[in-house]
């Protein structure tokens, strides 16, 4: 990754110190911090996480359908009779019968293509918990973002606040002299008056974007740590299809599409299994107990018995649902491919617009960076035709507004550039939690 040269500017500087100062830097948290705080705490991504815990015991489930099944049964009567004749006998009869059978599957079709059925199912949860993953990454980084931002627009609004403060006093004491007239005063007021409104508007706004990011990360009163300096990735590689290619092999919902495809034809697999024989390994053990007798005599005897053999089945038919299932399953097959295709067609789009996105934000950075430089020019330029009479006091406060409207797009355009990376990876696919360390790299200490 190449990365643009480094410059520091002195108001950049001051923003930083300024953020720190009013928000207790050495408290701050990095985006990975953050981050791995939202993993513990929000619920769309537990609720992920937990699903997929489930399908792997889902999964192993389907592992019982090549494994012998083992039953145990056990049957225990007793009776008693009584006669009322001259020589009475008091009769009991006792039977005990238990019986362990057993039975391996040696070929059933539906068996084996449930099992991979289930392996494909598996490896799509795996799919699901990745696109829940990249999405935390991305509402992370953006909330922290907004969080940066609007500390950066109040940061920008206090101080066009004071220099507006400044350029009123300067045509109050203008007037007072008769140097200049009343409009000079009552156009500062005004000006100063709309920055205290931008000013409330701002704070209430930094209030929100921070009350927003404790509810995702589940933290009360956590601070984003500023960017620390001016160094930009670049996007590499700079080609838009290696990036779409990238995306059509590795993004999430592709490879869920494809695995769709796979059970589809597994379905398939098993419906056709509804016309094809099965074969199993059968044995039993069955013991029988009986005891009967009266109180001169008694009878016990006990019998055993034991079976091995295979069972055989063909269905013959079945009241044409065999096939009928299978042609269903034979358009599902259909639909899944499309399913497919719109999948890949979606990331292609998206990677694109991302890719793009990007760009035209690194585009932005430069010019606005040369427009703050032009700013600051004219602004300097202005106080002086004021100080010597070629500007009115009008010009000045435009020109301060200007240049503060500048600082603040660029330092937007400048989170744009580093949000709108995560997201161009979260478009095709590759966006991981790893890629959060590059942008901790950029943040204060």
């Amino acid at each position: 990754m190449t990365i643009f040269p480094s410059r520091l500017r002195p108001m950049h500087m001051a923003l930083v110190l300024a953020w720190g100062a009013g928000c207790g830097l050495v408290q701050a948290q990095s985006l990975v911090d953050l981050f791995r705080a939202a993993q513990g705490y929000d619920a769309t991504y537990q609720s992920a996480k937990i699903l997929y815990d489930s399908s792997v015991f889902k999964a192993e489930q389907s592992r019982a359908l090549a494994l012998p099944t083992v039953t145990l049964g056990a049957v225990g009567t007793q009776s008693q009779r009584n006669s009322s004749t001259a020589s009475p006998q008091d009769l009991s009869y006792a039977t005990q019968n238990a019986t362990l059978s057993a039975t391996q599957p040696l070929y059933r079709p539906s068996n084996t293509a449930t099992m991979e059925q289930s392996k494909r199912q598996l490896e799509q949860a795996r799919a699901v918990l990745s696109t829940a993953e990249q999405d935390l990454i991305v509402r992370v980084s953006q909330a922290y973002f907004d969080v940066l931002g609007s500390q950066d627009t109040l940061t920008f609004v206090r101080a066009q606040k004071t220099a507006v403060a400044e350029q009123l006093a300067s045509a109050k004491r203008n007037f007072e002299v008769g140097t200049a007239t009343i409009t000079d005063t009552r156009e500062a007021q005004a000006r100063f008056d709309l920055v205290v409104a931008q000013e409330i508007a701002a704070e209430n706004d930094l209030r929100v974007k921070k009350l927003a990011m404790d509810q995702l990360v589940g933290k009360n009163g956590s601070q984003p740590k500023p960017l620390a300096t001016l160094v930009l990735p670049e996007v590499k590689p700079a080609d838009p299809q290696a990036w779409v290619e990238q995306g059509l092999r590795q993004h999430p919902t592709v490879l869920r599409a494809k695995l769709q495809v796979d059970v589809a034809k597994l379905d398939t697999a098993i419906a056709q299994a509804g016309n094809k024989p099965t074969l199993d390994l059968t044995a039993s053990s069955f013991i029988n107990r009986n005891t009967s007798g009266s109180d001169l005599n008694a009878i016990d005897s006990t019998l055993t018995r034991q079976n091995i053999g295979v069972t055989f089945s063909l269905p013959l038919f079945a009241g044409f649902a065999t096939t009928n299932k299978i042609k269903e399953t034979l358009a599902l097959e259909d639909k899944a491919r499309s399913d497919l295709e719109a999948a890949q067609r979606t990331v292609e789009q998206a990677t694109r617009t991302a890719y793009f996105g990007v760009v035209s934000s690194m585009g932005q950075v430069k010019a606005f960076e040369a427009a703050e430089t032009s700013s600051q020019v004219a602004l300097d330029a202005n106080k002086l035709g004021y100080q010597v009479g070629v500007r009115i006091n009008i010009d000045v406060l435009n020109s301060q507004s200007q240049l503060f409207q500048t600082k603040r797009d660029l330092a937007k355009a400048r989170y744009d550039v580093l949000l709108g990376s995560l997201k161009l990876r979260q478009a095709n696919g590759t966006l991981k939690s790893d890629d959060l360390q590059g942008v901790n790299a950029l943040l204060a200490p």
